[in-house]
């Protein structure tokens, strides 16, 4: 049995390896515990990584345990990008405009109140951003700070270990407080969240926005000769006409083709246009256009590289078609306009005959294993440039900033992401691929900071500054969500379910999230977290920077 005890003390690659498989492991069966429904989730791996340090197993090569942390942040924040990426621009000028101000205001003031304690409570900024990481549930903030610390001038090598201490005291309370503040604003407007939910409901169905279509006699006589082209009212309406009836014949609908009173069109555009529209042209139509035609729709993904930036015009001049939706990354549908260019796995609504319906789908692709198959270059090339971006030093007071390991892939992907693809080179990347990437990120992450942080952490137990520490963070967690909560429901009347999914997301905290999917059944939590989820991250990320940037000074250094 010597050569099992070599394996687990003496330093080697497969000690490393071991080490941190027990760590892992150990932590993520922790983080499956649950108390009231709650548990610690991925965190869990920080706290094994803790407790196993303490007793002495560790990875003594610093290097080794440096880049193991640096790697699988990096791998975390890139694949967090990819995935907020297409959906990001669109959280923020849609109807999230307002849960994202908010969103902002609980981040803004998290970073007031630790500025607050950093002087008031003469807590070094170190253990403060530590502190500011923790009470708001978020990781990436931590790995932010932690790799700025040590990119400044004359940091220790270890100057990160007392931050992580802080962000490992701090977060348990970090997700009870966002469900303590969810229970307060029930209990003090006396919520009822089944009626909360069934309000919602109904809210949203007189909402729904995604494309609808209806069968339409034309019976203005103004619209007697034109061209479907012309017709401003269609296009200010963001509307799409895809077949029409002429007489017995039915056919796809074109930009030059002439309308006549007495012709039936299937008109396609979001349910709160229709009915305008529907005044606008006659009446719904007795005829319906789909069972009485060869013309059929059919939805076909994008899987050929090389229709990268094609736009919609051309393939509809091309095969005789209409492309009535499409349906993009993050499951979000539309009524595409012509110089609409595709990208990488659109799901296309095709309108046409079967034969041009085929042609078009071979063209295009159309190949399901394709989407399932990751492409591993686009990968490596985005990181890249997130690290040279991330190494630019940004000339802002006396020391430059820099976006480090945290910031520049997250930017690089999130710009990625959005844009889709650059020639031959596509970012879209499968949902299951991108779960993988960012999950191993993290618990490498985790892992590597329970790891190098455990003594500290129990010595700070031990001598009291722990619950000193546990105290200060309270404020952190509970005043900007228990300010935004009260703004949130007096001056904005909002939806008590989508108020809890804007506290879950402002802290980006699945448990949370889970717990406020467990008070009645409702989708509200989810959509408010998806919505504030991208900008929220980015400003926890750059916070977490900004605090270190600004606000270090030498008595950091000392607490070694």
């Amino acid at each position: 049995m010597d050569w099992l005890v070599k394996l687990l003390t003496a330093e080697s690659i497969a000690h490393t390896l071991i080490i941190l498989g027990i760590v892992i492991g150990l932590g993520l069966v922790i983080g499956q515990i649950k108390v009231f429904k709650i548990g610690l989730g991925i965190a869990g791996v920080l706290f094994s990584g803790l407790l196993i340090s303490y007793l002495g197993f560790s990875i003594g090569n610093q290097e080794i345990l440096q880049f193991i942390r640096e790697f699988g942040l990096l791998l975390f924040v890139y694949s967090i990008g990819l995935q907020v990426g297409p959906g990001f621009l669109s959280a923020l000028y849609s109807h999230g405009l307002k849960l994202n101000i908010l969103a902002a205001i609980i981040v803004i003031l998290g970073v007031l109140v630790t500025v607050a304690i950093h002087f008031g409570a003469d807590i070094p900024m170190s253990v403060a951003v530590g502190l500011f990481s923790g009470g708001t549930t978020n990781t990436p903030s931590l790995a932010a700070a932690q790799q700025t610390l040590l990119n400044m001038p004359g940091a220790p090598a270890n100057i990160g270990d007392l931050t992580a201490t802080g962000y490992a005291l701090t977060y348990p309370f970090g997700i009870m407080g966002i469900i303590i503040t969810m229970l307060l604003v029930k209990f003090v407007f006396r919520i009822d969240p089944v009626r909360e939910s069934e309000i919602f409901t109904e809210v949203q169905a007189g909402k729904n926005d995604l494309p609808v279509y209806e069968d339409m006699d034309i019976q203005n006589p103004g619209l007697d000769g034109l061209t479907l082209g012309s017709i401003t009212a269609l296009q200010d309406a963001g509307a799409l006409v895809t077949r029409i009836r002429q007489g017995q014949q039915i056919h796809v609908a074109k930009a030059d083709t002439i309308l006549r009173t007495g012709d039936s069109i299937r008109v396609v555009a979001s349910k709160e246009k229709m009915n305008d529209l529907r005044l606008f042209i006659g009446c719904i139509s007795q005829h319906n256009l789909h069972e009485e035609t060869r013309i059929i729709a059919r939805e076909v993904p994008v899987t050929q590289k090389n229709l990268h930036g094609k736009t919609i015009e051309q393939l509809q001049k091309q095969f005789n078609v209409i492309i009535s939706r499409v349906c993009r990354t993050g499951g979000v549908a539309f009524i595409p306009k012509g110089g609409l260019r595709l990208h990488f796995a659109d799901q296309l609504t095709i309108v046409g005959t079967a034969n041009d319906i085929q042609l078009l789908t071979e063209s295009i692709g159309n190949s399901p294993e394709a989407l399932n198959h990751p492409d591993v270059l686009p990968i490596f090339i985005g990181i890249i440039l997130g690290v040279i971006l991330g190494s630019i030093p940004i000339p802002i007071g006396a020391t430059p900033i820099k976006l480090g390991l945290a910031g520049g892939p997250l930017l690089v992907a999130i710009i990625l992401g959005a844009k889709g693809s650059i020639g031959p080179l596509s970012w879209y990347l499968p949902k299951s691929a991108n779960l993988v990437l960012r999950e191993v990120g993290i618990v490498l992450f985790l892992a590597a900071v329970g790891l190098s942080a455990g003594p500290k952490f129990f010595h700070a137990l031990s001598a009291g500054n722990g619950f000193y520490w546990m105290g200060l963070a309270v404020l952190i967690t509970l005043i900007p969500l228990v300010v935004v909560g009260i703004i949130a429901r007096v001056f904005f009347k909002m939806n008590f379910m989508t108020l809890c999914g804007l506290l879950s997301g402002s802290m980006t905290d699945p448990p949370a999230l889970a717990f406020a999917n467990t008070i009645a059944t409702s989708t509200a939590p989810s959509i408010a977290y998806a919505t504030v989820y991208p900008l929220v991250m980015i400003m926890r990320i750059l916070s977490a920077q900004i605090l270190v940037q600004l606000f270090t000074t030498g008595q950091d250094f000392l607490l070694k």
